[in-house]
């Protein structure tokens, strides 16, 4: 009966944090309270996680339980045989072992459950298999449409089964630039990033990291694209102020293990990006967008993060809708023309990426470059000093 009652109070003091997710896929930065992604259209709801103080509600109401049990057996007639009282005791710490345990299987149950959030990469992640098109272009660039730079730093030759390090650069004046989110207020901006290898090169394996590499990495979690593409992987949103240049390290493949790897040139894709999109997967925009008045006339009513009332010469109202935290830049009885532009561009960030080549290559092929190289100095050696000796014996017979 106290294993039941503890399991059910746990299980009901889990149900108080258990909730339906936001419509919106967002993630709050704790760093910068920036979203990366506004909330997305038409998402299904999901259950969230508890969370550390949902598993600490469902430990301390088992905890509670237990002790009321306690007490409960303390209150007992004291008319009973010392026998049956040490049975008793017996029994209560059987009981509180098998609270325990419950409490325990709780904590995991809970911790299983927490679910995904739906932020930036799990759009791509979610409606595109393969991130790069055909064309070339990654499918980051639908949704973020301004460009940015970003430069990729990366060796030109590794070796086999070796760890080398990648920077990748996304430069912008974070401590200055601010994006409205979702609800309509600023903040500073995220960052993220992607990496598509060649088949057989991954992220590499956290237990062969040298120190000074993870002290660099600044904490910074990269993670598989998907199941079937380990070698595509991505990271953020992360704080842009903190992360301004991302390291990745790269594992090398090793073509004596894996005989369909070979020797050759391969090619890496990197994407950057900063800031939040202006489309949703959907197709429906952001408030990361300048609007434009949907029709001529004269500017008869603004609302704030709603729209703006045009009416038209023939007495016909017209509304043009604006995303929250847009800055209206037209005011009360101004004439506007059709699309003209009614408020800021807030889009201060962007995606870019870029393409780098490295070469897997092999210590033998090293090796015979070096000896051909000396081979041939020696041979230009030889023959200078022979030239030098013909031209003494020349002079010296009078030639």
């Amino acid at each position: 009966m106290l294993r039941t009652a503890c399991m059910s109070t746990g299980l009901a003091a889990a149900s108080a944090f258990v909730g339906p997710a936001p419509s919106g896929g967002v993630v709050s930065s704790a760093a910068t309270g920036q979203r990366f992604l506004a909330p997305e259209a038409a998402s299904p709801e999901q259950p969230a996680g508890l969370g550390a103080s949902g598993v600490l509600a469902a430990a301390g109401a088992c905890a509670v339980a237990a002790g009321a049990a306690a007490r409960a057996e303390r209150r007992r007639p004291r008319a009973r045989a010392v026998v049956a009282c040490r049975a008793g005791g017996a029994d209560t710490e059987a009981i509180a072992k098998q609270v325990a345990a419950s409490a325990a299987a709780t904590m995991v149950a809970v911790s299983a459950a927490a679910a995904p959030a739906a932020a930036y990469p799990i759009f791509a992640q979610q409606n595109y298999p393969n991130p790069r098109e055909a064309t070339g272009k990654i499918a980051c660039a639908n949704c973020h449409l301004q460009g940015k730079y970003i430069e990729v730093k990366m060796p030109h030759e590794v070796l086999p089964d070796t760890i080398f390090k990648t920077l990748i650069e996304l430069p912008l004046k974070y401590e200055k630039r601010v994006q409205p989110i979702a609800d309509g207020s600023k903040a500073s901006l995220n960052a993220g990033a992607i990496a598509i290898m060649p088949e057989g090169w991954k992220l590499a394996p956290k237990d062969r990291l040298p120190k000074a590499l993870k002290k660099q990495m600044k904490g910074l979690a990269w993670s598989p694209y998907s199941k079937d593409k380990p070698n595509i992987v991505v990271a953020g949103p992360v704080p842009g102020k903190i992360y301004e240049t991302m390291v990745l390290p790269i594992l090398a493949p090793d073509p004596n293990k894996t005989p369909e790897i070979v020797f050759n040139k391969y090619e890496f894709y990197f994407g950057g990006n900063r800031g939040r999109g202006q489309v949703y997967p959907e197709g429906n925009l952001s408030n990361v967008n300048m609007y434009t008045a949907a029709a001529e006339g004269t500017v008869t009513e603004i609302v704030p993060g709603e729209k703006v009332v045009i009416t038209k010469a023939d007495g016909t109202v017209v509304d043009s809708l604006i995303g929250k935290g847009a800055t209206v830049v037209v005011e009360v009885g101004e004439s506007v023309k059709k699309d003209e532009q009614i408020t800021t561009n807030p889009n201060v960030g962007g995606f870019g990426q870029e393409d780098k080549e490295v070469t897997l290559q092999d210590m033998n092929r090293v090796y015979a470059y070096c000896g051909l190289s000396i081979s041939i100095f020696l041979a230009q050696l030889v023959f200078v000093l022979k030239k030098k000796q013909f031209e003494k014996v020349q002079l010296a017979e009078g030639f």
